[in-house]
């Protein structure tokens, strides 16, 4: 596995984690669902070295991503929380993009 691969399946359980304990503390049982599941899964598919995940992940981080600048800007006692999964949902748009960018600017061999 490379690095980018097991940052991004890090980042991706820290914000599973993050959004259990964030809901989980309140009860909130089906947020928790909603929000800590679909993280696991794609960290488990990114640790299995399934090729689309790394896609996947960066997509749904951006609506993750979304929820945490709104949650900051209008819940000011979640405002911590809510900075945390915004700047684990960047940490994980920028490694699902790493191969990518890697790719694009590399130089060319003659």
């Amino acid at each position: 596995m490379s690095r980018a691969r097991g940052v991004l399946g890090a980042a991706l359980v820290a914000l599973a984690a993050l959004y259990a304990w964030w809901f989980g503390r309140d009860g909130q049982w089906v947020a928790v669902a909603v929000f800590a599941l679909p993280p696991l899964l794609l960290a488990l598919a990114v640790a299995r070295g399934r090729n689309r995940a790394g896609f996947w992940a960066g997509l749904l981080a951006l609506a993750w991503f979304a929820h945490g600048i709104m949650v900051a800007w209008t819940r000011p006692p979640e405002r911590g929380l809510a900075l945390a999964a915004t700047a684990l949902a960047l940490a994980i748009v920028f490694t699902a993009s790493l191969p990518g960018l890697r790719a694009r600017f590399a130089r060319k061999r003659t």
